[in-house]
């Protein structure tokens, strides 16, 4: 519960200009980390979430980033909350990295931009 406290306060309080990325983090290779990690497989191919959380376009601050992938959901399984991944399978480079790749990530259309959507 403390873990998911932090990363909210962090998420509430973070400034819009940190929030669109870690300085010098390389959203490309974000991206291929993103997907050969299997990150995807939780949270989208884009971030947009699934059974996992979503992460963009409004993606998370590093450093509250870095409190949920370090710390996960306490308890969790297969089918509920975020494993834990520590520095040995994700290091903070990598890590602020996919923060990167996530902050790049454009917003979706409007849905009234979208031709086969309007009446």
């Amino acid at each position: 519960m403390k873990h998911f406290l932090l990363v909210a306060a962090v998420t509430i309080f973070a400034t819009p200009a940190f929030a669109q990325g870690a300085a010098g983090g390389d959203a490309a290779h974000g991206k291929q980390l993103y997907m050969s990690d299997a990150c995807y497989t939780c949270h989208g191919t884009v971030g947009q979430g699934g059974a996992g959380a979503r992460l963009a376009p409004n993606t998370m601050p590093l450093p509250a980033m870095q409190v949920w992938v370090r710390g996960g959901t306490p308890g969790w399984s297969i089918g509920r909350g975020m494993p834990a991944f520590p520095t040995t399978v994700l290091s903070d480079n990598e890590l602020a990295d996919v923060q990167t790749y996530l902050a790049s990530l454009p917003p979706p259309p409007k849905p009234d931009d979208i031709a086969l959507l309007r009446p």
